[in-house]
């Protein structure tokens, strides 16, 4: 089903990257994130994670060599860091916003002659913490290739969060403000890691075996990297 059609191109993770498109994924997160949405705003991440989790512990493969990856995962372990990454953030007091979710570079697209920047896809869309979503966008400066050494640096977010926070008078933001969502974006960002490894493993269970060459690699070399 088509919707529309957008003038424009996808980013791609070196994109992001750029300090000009990054100020202006900051400013229309920030847009977004003060949408109100109609019923409950109780954020969804710890919930989608336990209901992940408990999928995901509880898999069974039929080739022997998936089977055998599978069983190296300790999900005790995994389930000691969740319990203990949601103390942890609960202490943030994050704000709950209106969430993307999902800000990879294929769902963000720019015209670069309007330098016109949008939104897009927005199935993942709920009500979850500010930091999530903006830590999980981080978490997407290693492309699919999951190449961590390209997570921006300190530098480069507090550049994106002086964006975020003042888009007006971005050189106004104070140390402490910018400290705050450093601390808030990088603790939730260890959150979208382990949501996405186990959404992940669920996505290689359903796989068809006819797609594993193409598909289900892919998505337990993302498994590995995340955990």
């Amino acid at each position: 089903m088509v919707q529309s059609f957008i003038n424009a191109r996808t980013l791609t993770p070196a994109d992001m990257r750029n300090p000009k498109l990054a100020a202006e994924i900051a400013k229309q997160l920030r847009r977004f994130h003060q949408v109100e949405i109609p019923g409950s705003k109780e954020p969804q991440l710890w919930n989608d994670v336990s209901k992940f989790f408990e999928k995901a512990s509880s898999l069974k493969f039929d080739e022997i060599e998936k089977q055998s990856m599978y069983e190296t995962i300790s999900f005790k372990e995994v389930q000691k860091e969740i319990v203990e990454l949601k103390e942890l953030a609960g202490h943030l007091n994050a704000p709950v916003v209106f969430s993307h979710n999902d800000l990879l570079s294929g769902n963000i697209m720019v015209n670069d002659e309007q330098e016109k920047l949008y939104l897009i896809d927005f199935e993942y869309g709920s009500y979850n913490y500010r930091g999530y979503d903006i830590g999980n966008h981080f978490s997407e400066y290693a492309g699919y290739d999951c190449d961590y050494s390209l997570y921006p640096n300190k530098d480069e977010q507090n550049h994106f969060f002086r964006h975020y926070l003042r888009p007006d008078k971005p050189e106004e933001v104070s140390d402490q403000d910018l400290e705050v969502l450093y601390v808030e974006a990088n603790t939730f960002m260890l959150a979208s890691h382990l949501f996405w490894a186990l959404w992940a493993l669920i996505q290689v269970s359903l796989l068809r075996a006819m797609c594993f060459n193409i598909k289900k690699q892919e998505y337990l070399t993302f498994i590995f990297c995340c955990l």
